[in-house]
């Protein structure tokens, strides 16, 4: 790994995206709660959803209280794998916002498992977490894109199942299935000047993998099998997002675009 010191980190100004409806799953943390702050930095008006309400209500709060957020984030606790309460939710920022022109479809679960572990009702609890929520999050915004005729769906993918992985069985079966969805999405919404792309990210490092995962083996073969060597960061992830959310890319849809630094190894 290189040990130039890098700088300061700075995203690039899309003036489109401001005042932009924008939704967000998974928000209170991680990469999620990066994208949130992201997307208020550049002036969007942003709805997110997480399951832990405590961490999303102070992430709403802290930006609240930045003087560089035009306008403050509205937090809604929700349990994506509950369609009922999905389907509440997402009524309820519709009532707010109006038309969706912005979905980040981001929250998932990783949770490690073996083959032999899997029962029937683990596996449908794993679609749900990571597939399943992201179909029908899209499924709820739809009539207000299709009305005005423009909208954004970024679905978020992993790294994880183009790689040989253990103990991800699940995870990789899902995230697989956002690529496939992804496609069908894009083919059938394009001519309503809706675009669905997929976002895959690759090793990034949050507060929840450095906990969990973060070996001085585990950083080696992640280092080792990337082409650049150095660590994929939450910023990194987002700064991708706003690009595709933008009216720069407005000739993107259908396909996946990775930010893993050239992750090919094992």
């Amino acid at each position: 790994m290189s040990d130039t010191i890098q700088p300061a980190f700075v995203y690039a100004s899309y003036p489109d995206l401001k005042d932009k409806r924008v939704v967000i799953t998974g928000g209170g943390s991680g990469i999620g709660a990066e994208l949130v702050t992201a997307f208020a930095g550049q002036g969007a008006r942003v709805w997110f959803l997480d399951i832990a309400e405590a961490a999303g209500r102070a992430l709403a709060e802290s930006l609240a209280a930045a003087s560089s957020t035009a306008h403050a984030p509205r937090f809604f606790p929700c349990d994506l794998t509950d369609l009922d309460a999905l389907k509440a939710t997402f009524d309820a920022i519709v009532r707010e916002a109006g038309a969706v022109d912005i979905l980040l479809n981001n929250a998932a679960n990783d949770t490690r498992h073996t083959i032999e572990e899997v029962t029937p009702a683990y596996w449908d609890s794993r679609m749900n977490v990571n597939l399943r929520h992201q179909f029908f999050c899209a499924h709820a915004v739809l009539p207000g894109m299709k009305e005005q005729g423009h909208g954004v769906i970024q679905n978020f993918g992993s790294i994880s199942w183009h790689l040989p992985h253990t103990e991800l069985s699940l995870y990789m079966t899902a995230k697989a299935g956002v690529e496939g969805m992804t496609r069908a999405m894009a083919r059938e919404l394009g001519p309503h000047g809706i675009r669905t792309v997929a976002l895959v990210p690759g090793a990034v490092r949050t507060p929840r993998q450095e906990a969990l995962w973060h070996t001085p083996h585990e950083e080696a073969r992640i280092l080792n099998g990337q082409c650049l060597q150095e660590r994929v960061e939450m910023q990194d992830v987002a700064a991708l997002s706003l690009f595709l959310a933008s009216n720069n890319a407005r000739r993107c849809s259908g396909r996946e675009y990775f930010v893993d630094a050239g992750w090919y190894g094992a």
